[in-house]
Parts: C-alpha cells; sequence; structure tokens
C-alpha cells in the first residue's frame, strides 16, 4: 500500500504537467488562427512552466527516507524567556506549515517555558514526503528583533535549533541493545492550560552509546508511549548513520556545503530592517509575516535544488 500511494504520486503529478503543456499547446494553436488572446496564451505558458518546474523540484525528493513521516523537534537556545519566545514562533512556523501541505500534524512532546514560549517541544507529520520536504530545517535558526519583554525596548539576538529526521517504519531493522538503553517515566503536561495525568503515562528514554534522548507524552497510556518513543530512538540511529555516510561523500566534494546539527542556516530580521535569508542558498525574502505563517516553499525549493546541483 505504501508503494502504491508513492507511485500515486508520482503518476498524479505528472498527470498534471501533461495536462498543463497540453492546454498550453492546443491554446497556441487556436492563438495562431487567431481564436485566442496574447493574454490567454501567456497564462497558459505561464501555468504549464510552472507545472514543469514543480515536478522538478519534487523530482529531488528521490531518496528512500524522502517518503517517510517527519519528526521535528525545536529547542530554545540560550537566553531564557526571549529564546523561548523564538522557539515557540518557530513551532507555529512550522505546524502552519504542515498544515497548508495537508499534512496530519500530531504534537508528540511539549515543554512549556518559564514564564513564556517553550524550552522543546516536539512534532510528527505525516503526509507525503513530509521529510523529504523538512529536512533542509535541521540547524540553528537566528532572530533579530525588539524584544517584546524588554522595557527599554532594545534590539535582542535570539537562538533555538531545529532537529528533523525520518520516522522510520517496518522496512527498515534497527537493533538497540536493551542494555544500553534507560528509560524513565514522568506525569505528561501540556500546552493551554492542558489537564496533567494523574499517572506516570508520559516516557523518556536514554540511548547510552549515542546519548541521544527521547521523550513522549503524545498517547494517553505509558504502553503506547513506550512504543513510539523507541520508535523514534531507532529514527535518530538511523538518520545519525545517515549522516555519517553522507558526511564521507561530502568529503570527496569540497563544493557541497554541509548541513550539520550546530550550524546557523537561517536568520529572521525583524529590525532594523525585515528580511529572512538562508545562508546556505542565499535564498532571502523581505515580507517576513508569509512565512512566520508557514509560507516556506521558496526556503524548501532552494534548498533541494541546491541539495540536487551539487551531488
Amino acid at each position: 500500500m505504501k508503494d502504491i500511494k508513492a507511485n500515486e504520486y508520482w503518476i498524479k503529478l505528472f498527470e498534471q504537467v501533461n495536462a498543463a503543456v497540453e492546454d498550453f499547446v492546443v491554446l497556441f494553436e487556436f492563438f495562431k488562427e487567431g481564436d485566442a488572446t496574447e493574454e490567454e496564451t501567456k497564462e497558459a505558458y505561464s501555468s504549464a512552466l510552472a507545472a514543469i518546474e514543480e515536478a522538478e523540484f519534487k523530482s529531488t525528493l528521490n531518496k528512500p527516507e524522502d517518503e517517510m513521516t517527519a519528526i521535528v523537534q525545536i529547542n530554545a537556545g540560550a537566553g531564557g524567556t526571549e529564546s523561548q519566545d523564538w522557539a515557540e514562533m518557530l513551532l507555529r512556523m512550522y505546524i502552519m506549515y504542515g498544515q497548508k501541505q495537508g499534512w496530519t500534524v500530531t504534537e508528540v512532546d511539549y515543554q512549556a517555558g518559564d514564564g513564556a514560549g517553550i524550552k522543546t517541544a516536539t512534532i510528527q507529520f505525516d503526509g507525503s514526503f513530509a521529510y523529504g520536504f523538512t529536512k533542509g530545517e535541521s540547524g540553528v535558526h537566528r532572530l533579530v528583533r525588539i524584544s517584546p519583554f524588554d522595557s527599554n525596548a532594545r534590539r535582542h539576538t535570539s537562538f533555538a535549533s531545529v532537529y528533523v529526521y525520518p520516522l522510520i517504519d517496518d522496512s527498515i531493522e534497527i537493533e538497540v541493545n536493551p542494555a544500553d538503553v534507560e528509560w524513565a517515566f514522568f506525569r505528561s503536561g501540556g500546552s493551554g492550560g492542558q489537564n496533567v495525568n494523574k499517572v506516570e503515562t508520559a516516557v523518556r528514554i536514554k540511548h547510552i552509546p549515542s546519548g541521544f534522548i527521547v521523550e513522549c507524552q503524545q498517547a494517553r497510556t505509558q504502553g503506547e508511549n513506550r512504543e513510539l518513543a523507541m520508535k523514534m530512538l531507532k529514527s535518530r540511529l538511523y538518520e545519525e548513520e545517515m549522516r555519517k555516510r553522507q558526511e564521507l561523500i561530502d568529503a570527496t566534494n569540497s563544493k557541497k556545503k554541509k548541513i550539520e546539527w550546530g550550524s546557523q542556516i537561517r536568520s529572521y530580521v525583524f529590525h532594523p530592517y525585515k528580511m529572512i535569508k538562508d545562508h546556505r542558498t542565499d535564498y532571502e525574502v523581505g515580507n517576513v509575516q508569509p512565512v512566520m505563517d508557514g509560507e516556506l516553499d521558496g526556503f524548501v525549493k532552494a534548498f533541494l535544488m541546491m541539495e540536487k546541483e551539487s551531488s
């Protein structure tokens, strides 16, 4: 069923491109006969060109993990309330992006900040090529603005880190030695005044060899959270192995820009001017609000096309 769904995605994409090109060809013939206006013909041409470019962009999603569910973890950097507020702004941006893509967005973990914002949050995107579209968001995101928490209205710089990894399925086997895992259980909480559970259903796993820590409080029972947390841990280990392999490939190609955890990938400047710029692709926009409302397509496309050209 998974393979059928993926094939249907590509067939539908081809049919959309084919229909747009055929519409232009027919309209162009009408134009030559004087039965269609130049404006109509140019509009059909633009639509066909846009469909071809969209297909070219989506064809970059050709790795097995690109089709998988995405796990997006957001962590506030140093700076207390200011950074925690910025982390929550990023959480809102990604939730809105996922909703615009038509994906199912699920909150896996949420830890409120001290007074405002969040310390950390993890969300899950279920939908076509969710990981492929979001994998380029991993890294450090920098915000420059007049702080709403500063009574002197001074400019502040805040940082938050984003980590994206694919949620592996049963087709990929990852072995985890039970002796390498430490379990902890605690009561679930949440944002927006959610009720706190009276039993310890939330789960925290620490993988001792790698140092990875995964938390899950999505489900109502401890058993369900244990299962999902272990799946998330295996996904982290899988992504780490992919990253190491990619580093070996990158070492042979000095022109390729590395995408590593801890690298500053994007700056969001709200003051003294407005601009959002990706430092890997140099793609930038001056209208910041649509981006903060989930309009990330330009940044996503620029990253995937850069990755394709450098591979």
